[in-house]
């Protein structure tokens, strides 16, 4: 659980500098797993912000898959357009 805390911790440090743009929990089934969409200048820096994560230096077997996408829809609100 202290894992867990520090993970969301570096996650919510993320959004507040503007790197991650929605970090959150999926539930599938009986499991779950997590996912972030980040602004990152390229994969190097996703996955150096993947693995300054607590939860992948915990040593407790999580890991990221990073996939790119190069472009994004944001409804308006979400983008700062009130």
């Amino acid at each position: 659980m202290a894992a867990m805390s520090r993970h969301a911790a570096y996650w919510h440090r993320n959004a507040e500098e503007g790197l991650a743009i929605a970090v959150g929990p999926v539930f599938e089934g009986e499991g779950a797993w997590g996912m972030a969409v980040v602004s990152a200048a390229d994969q190097k820096a996703a996955q150096a912000l993947a693995d300054a994560d607590p939860i992948i230096q915990s040593g407790y077997g999580f890991r990221f898959d990073i996939l790119p996408m190069p472009s994004i829809i944001l409804r308006p609100s979400a983008a700062g357009n009130e």
